[in-house]
């Protein structure tokens, strides 16, 4: 297939490139400054592009069979600014996917923007501390996941809980438009499996997927 992975340079968005490559695809990795992404690959195209200026990466849509959007803010619990990069930034993507009549893609968003029934109460607790802590980032998401749902496209969005910076194991859990139980940790690598195995999956499509060890 023919890929684009926006945010290429992030967490998420770099095992996404390597993984793909490694399973064949053709992919455009586009990134605001390219000298930041030190990938050779005969597959691999790596383009300049910023997701709040379409102009700059409208014609990377062209032909692209899937795209996964990567962005994520900088910072932490304790450097929570305003955003409008998950809303904004993925508006002018959808729009952009629709000229150009691109219908798949997969968004990165938190498990802990919704306080899940399915944890026990000491992470449920932390996880409204969290909420506090990250209003903005959440927020932004939140109204992300709003304008993906009603965007008419084969979205999955992707709600992962805590980020390890740990190698792809393949061995997780996921559930579709559900809570998963105890879900608590999962490495980058394998939210990036998770995506590039399910590219064509139907049964993600329109879809919201939580996932987890």
């Amino acid at each position: 297939m023919n890929i684009l992975v926006i945010g290429a340079n992030g967490g998420i968005g770099r095992q996404a490139v390597e993984q793909a490559l490694a399973a064949g695809h053709m992919t455009t990795a586009m990134v605001r400054n390219p000298a930041s992404l030190s990938l050779t690959h005969p597959l691999l195209h790596i383009v300049q592009g910023d997701v709040m200026q379409p102009h700059t990466f409208e014609k990377y849509i062209d032909r692209q069979d899937a795209v996964i959007s990567a962005l994520g803010v900088k910072g932490g619990p304790f450097n929570d600014k305003p955003t409008t990069l998950y809303s904004e930034g993925n508006a002018h993507l959808i729009e952009v996917m629709k000229k150009k009549r691109v219908e798949r893609a997969f968004f990165i968003s938190s498990s802990a923007i919704e306080t899940s029934p399915a944890l026990p109460f000491y992470v449920r607790w932390a996880t409204k501390v969290l909420q506090r802590l990250l209003r903005h980032m959440y927020a932004d998401q939140l109204e992300m996941e709003r304008l993906v749902k009603a965007a008419g496209i084969e979205y999955t969005i992707i709600r992962p809980p805590r980020l390890l910076n740990r190698p792809a194991t393949g061995h997780y859990r996921w559930g579709i438009n559900s809570f998963l139980k105890n879900s608590l940790s999962i490495s980058r690598a394998d939210v990036a499996h998770f995506m590039i195995h399910h590219l064509d999956d139907p049964a993600t499509y329109r879809a919201m997927v939580e996932i987890g060890y």
